[in-house]
């Protein structure tokens, strides 16, 4: 379960760095507060893109020798 936490302002000021990290590896969010009245929220950044290098393993294999491969029975021809 992702967890939202309120914490004022002067504590994210000291603490920003490890709250930073809390919210990036557990997912939740930080409510920020200024004199008890809520004024800002901290939420986890979209994840990014997935890499292309790698997307493909364990999901494709390889059958025969990729360097060298003969498509001439791949095209009809009259000649």
């Amino acid at each position: 379960m992702v967890k939202t936490i309120e914490t004022p302002a002067a504590e994210f000021k000291s603490k920003c760095l490890r709250i930073l990290d809390e919210v990036h590896s557990t997912g939740g969010s930080v409510i920020i507060t200024k004199r008890g009245k809520q004024v800002a929220m901290l939420v986890p950044a979209p994840s990014t893109k997935p890499r292309l290098k790698g997307l493909w393993k364990d999901k494709v294999t390889v059958d025969g020798d990729i360097r060298q491969f003969n498509t001439a029975s791949d095209w009809e021809s009259n000649f």
